[in-house]
């Protein structure tokens, strides 16, 4: 099918989940190192057991005492990111799937940039979008490696036991590109020519290691993907428009999307950096 103005209003949920939404998924790390949660509602809404009720041991035929859990609620608000494709005409009205595809694509890795920049903003703020990962680093567990670089994998294991501590399970390690050069040089030995990290998977002491350029340099998280939620409105739209381009005989492409993320259990995410 092709997207014309004619056409744009027959697109489907399924196209758009194919053209829009699943390549941004597949493409941004946030979304792969968080669990993805879609709503159809205008927020979503977590509960937290911020205290557990109380046990004891009681003697036979003895008063168990009553005890209450303590709640509170953890509300996120996806918020809209929007993708804009200026494509020509005859693209635009070339019905094979291949073209199709080329607009997807452009619209896919321009908004799974866009979430991952929010997702690690160093600020955890992004103005108009959601809070990322930056906004409890205050509640996060904290490890370091030697102020001159990750030498070994000390870090990873300090990582590992600081989120265990927390009830956690680290799904994935997070770094930008230079600080992943860092880790893949380590080597096996003094004098070795050896890399530490043998395996073609990229893990560091069996986590996955992915690598995304938002990250700040020299950090590296450590993610439960348990207690991090990608959320995703399922109002995602794909609007075709010739008007605002009609001198250029070109075509505006455009995709929005509502996501928000939710940290359920900062305190079993690990926060990396050098030592000071």
């Amino acid at each position: 099918m092709a997207l014309t103005t004619s056409t744009a209003s027959e697109i489907t949920p399924e196209q758009i989940g194919a053209l829009v939404v699943q390549p941004v998924m597949n493409g941004s790390v946030a979304a792969q190192v968080g669990t993805v949660v879609n709503i159809s509602s205008t927020d979503y809404r977590v509960p937290l057991v911020t205290a557990d009720p109380a046990a004891a041991w009681v003697a036979e035929a003895g008063t168990i005492n009553a005890s209450d859990a303590t709640f509170d609620e953890l509300v996120v608000t996806p918020s809209k990111v929007a993708g804009l494709s200026i494509i020509s005409r005859e693209l635009a009205d070339d019905s094979s799937p291949s073209a199709q595809q080329v607009v997807g694509d452009g619209l896919a890795r321009d908004i799974a940039r866009k979430i991952d920049a929010a997702f690690f903003d160093a600020d955890g703020v992004t103005t108009n979008g959601p809070s990322g990962i930056e906004s409890v680093a205050a509640d996060m567990a904290v490890a370091n490696y030697a102020a001159s670089g990750p030498a070994n994998l000390d870090w990873a294991a300090e990582a590992l036991s600081d989120s265990e501590q927390a009830g956690g399970s680290l799904s994935y390690f997070v770094t930008d590109p230079a600080t992943a050069l860092t880790i893949a040089k380590i080597k096996a030995a003094t004098g070795s020519n050896e890399p530490l990290l043998s395996d073609r998977g990229r893990s560091v002491l069996g986590v996955p290691l992915l690598v995304s350029s938002a990250v700040t340099a020299g950090t590296i998280y450590g993610i439960d993907s348990r207690f991090v939620q990608i959320v995703v409105r399922d109002n995602t739209r794909l609007e075709v428009d010739r008007s605002a381009y009609f001198a250029t005989d070109q075509v505006g492409v455009k995709a929005t999307m509502r996501v928000g993320f939710a940290f359920t259990h900062p305190g079993a995410l690990v926060k990396i950096t050098a030592s000071a």
